[in-house]
């Protein structure tokens, strides 16, 4: 499906054009990987990405996520194009609007719940304020772990860390959410109830959420599913709720 990409409005959070990746650029080994990526997600729109392994989903959620760069086309995010972009603009522009949840929560043992959902915040100004704090412990409440903001992450369970690691990607209220096989680790009945809570989140913080995954059941319960194969969509569509 190759498909023009409407212009940029209010709503609109990420616009892909004509992204092609190439791996290896001139030698024998050259690879394009994706090959003419027409994307766009709005304010409030959850998308699941999906494909058979080698598909290209990594390489594509890394640039979306601007931690790669194309090798040709534009990544407009907010409305400002990346591509030419100098690390320390690109990393400004992830930190302030982009929120990450793996499949591995990476949370730090050493760290309280609370303050691991504070890191981001820590990490861009130094010492939490009373308000950074107060957000922290909200979000904990929202995810259902509010009595758990003093514990240690080996003290609390998988599918519970992995909440933690959503709430820490809201910290800094981002308008993208990216999440890269969230519930890859998790039982299935975990997998849904963290599936739900994206949901949720989504509806009552309006951000736009791409999540990344390999069961079908999860992809056909967001309101919209993009299919990647070798490199290009070939499907994008909206999901129908069932009647």
């Amino acid at each position: 499906m190759s498909e023009s990409i409407p212009s940029q409005d209010a709503t609109e959070v990420l616009r892909l054009e004509q992204v092609r990746k190439t791996f290896n650029t001139g030698t024998p080994l050259e690879t394009e990987v994706l090959h003419g990526i027409d994307l766009r997600l709005c304010r409030g729109e959850l998308a699941a990405l999906v494909g058979p392994s080698g598909s290209g989903k990594s390489t594509l959620l890394n640039i979306i996520g601007l931690l790669d760069t194309p090798s040709a086309g534009e990544l407009y995010l907010l409305g400002q194009p990346t591509r030419n972009s100098d690390d320390a603009t690109r990393t400004h522009l992830r930190n302030q609007a982009i929120g990450f949840v793996f499949q591995f929560h990476h949370l730090i043992s050493a760290f309280s719940v609370l303050e691991n959902v504070l890191m981001p915040l820590m990490i861009r100004h130094g010492k939490p304020s009373g308000d950074d704090v107060e957000r922290a412990r909200n979000l904990l409440e929202e995810v259902g772990l509010g009595p758990f903001a003093d514990k240690k992450p080996t003290q609390i369970s998988g599918g519970q860390q992995q909440r933690v690691a959503i709430a820490r990607a809201l910290v800094t209220r981002p308008p993208l959410l990216l999440a890269d096989e969230p519930t890859g680790n998790l039982d299935s009945r975990t997998a849904q109830s963290v599936f739900e809570l994206f949901h949720r989140i989504n509806a009552q913080f309006g951000c736009a959420v791409l999540v990344v995954t390999h069961d079908p059941r999860l992809a056909a319960d967001c309101a919209r599913t993009v299919q990647l194969v070798d490199g290009r969509i070939v499907s994008d569509e909206t999901n129908l709720p069932e009647a």
